[in-house]
């Protein structure tokens, strides 16, 4: 029998509300992952900086691994000292916050792409990958890994292994990276017990997201989407809300390539300041969301995940980066809502955000006319 390993990687992070906040959700997440998995692996590992924050996962089963203590962290070199150590011969890789609502049948999915013995690799997002199964691990050792897992599928292909992605759902494209997803997940009902216990405890709100659910339920509605959405997902989000929808693709494979081509969004905010983009917003939209990695990075670097996460929930007096400030502020004073948050809010989020948009009120009003068929034409 070959064994099969599960390998959760979860980094520390700071001591900010808005981080705590996020890492215990990813925490809770992770819990119900490893739920989730007990009966299909063989072990799960998590890959932790942060043992006393994970410490209740020994309870659930799961060994944590410390990193190596003396290197900088390097996911490539971290997989393969697993593969090594921990003699695996298949191997599912999260990252802590991801498949936290992967249903049973997706996980057999996972489970049977290991029944072949050639390598290979199936991943969530090939160009910017949350989690993935490595068929036949040892493979990895000889090839050149990148520090992280956004570019694992370009070098996984590069080496000449047959790289797959999953079909895009919820279940494979959310993942929680910033605070705004967890409110989502709230707002929206989904998660597993654990995450949805913590969400249910926890007193933060979010300050758009009521106003930009009611503008996605109104037909009379226009709603503009910007950043990294992918054209299928964009589709799903058009067909579960009743407002229509309009926006600008940017960035997409950003981290992956790691080019630094210029943005026409970052190019308009740059010329014209943060007040005059949103006035430009709220002439041509009713809301907006938006995806501020790319529009407000500066030759692909970001500040501190507590200016980021601070920066979505319009916390604008915690802001220490300047740009990223003046942005918030003047999203908070828009004359339209607007809801901020990192790659995960224009991908999976957006199926929980259509979902979130209809609790309370007239389901059927979402339902888009089918095409026709004679089935579906007869009495």
């Amino acid at each position: 029998m070959k064994r099969i390993v599960a390998a959760i990687f979860h980094p520390p992070m700071g001591t900010t509300e808005v981080e705590r906040f996020v890492e215990a959700g990813r925490i809770a997440s992770t819990e119900d992952l490893i739920r989730a998995l007990r009966s299909s692996v063989d072990e799960t590992l998590v890959v932790t900086g942060d043992e006393d924050a994970t410490e209740g996962l020994r309870s659930l089963g799961a060994h944590l691994v410390q990193p190596d203590p003396d290197r900088p962290f390097h996911l490539g070199d971290a997989l393969k000292r697993l593969v090594r150590e921990h003699g695996i011969d298949h191997l599912l890789y999260f990252g802590s916050g991801s498949g936290g609502l992967l249903s049973g049948g997706a996980i057999d999915t996972l489970i049977a792409f290991t029944d072949q013995e050639e390598p290979g690799a199936l991943f969530n997002n090939f160009y910017s990958c949350d989690f993935a199964v490595f068929r036949s691990a040892p493979s990895l050792l000889d090839i050149a890994l990148p520090e992280n897992d956004n570019a694992l599928g370009l070098a996984l292909s590069d080496a000449r292994i047959p790289c797959f992605p999953l079909l895009r759902s919820v279940e494979t494209e959310f993942d929680i990276d910033t605070p705004t997803d967890l409110l989502l997940l709230r707002a929206s009902g989904r998660g597993g017990a654990g995450v949805r216990r913590f969400l249910e405890a926890s007193e933060i709100e979010h300050p758009t997201l009521p106003a930009v659910c009611a503008r996605l339920v109104d037909r009379s509605s226009f709603v503009h989407l910007l950043g990294r959405v992918n054209p299928t997902t964009w589709g799903a989000f058009e067909r579960r809300v009743a407002c229509r929808t309009a926006g600008v693709v940017e960035g997409r494979g950003m981290r992956a390539y790691g080019d630094a081509h210029p943005l026409l969004l970052q190019r308009i905010l740059r010329e014209d300041g943060p007040n005059a983009f949103f006035d430009r917003l709220a002439e041509i939209t009713d809301a907006a969301i938006i995806d501020t990695r790319p529009l407000l990075g500066v030759d692909g670097r970001l500040p501190p995940a507590s200016d980021r996460f601070a920066s979505d929930l319009f916390f604008v007096e915690e802001i220490g980066d300047p740009r990223w400030q003046a942005f918030t502020e003047a999203a908070a004073g828009a004359p339209i809502p607007a809801l901020l948050g990192g790659h995960s809010l224009v991908s999976g989020g957006l199926y929980l955000l259509a979902d979130a948009s209809w609790k309370g009120r007239d389901f059927i009003r979402r339902l888009h006319p089918e095409p026709f068929t004679e089935r579906n034409d007869r009495p």
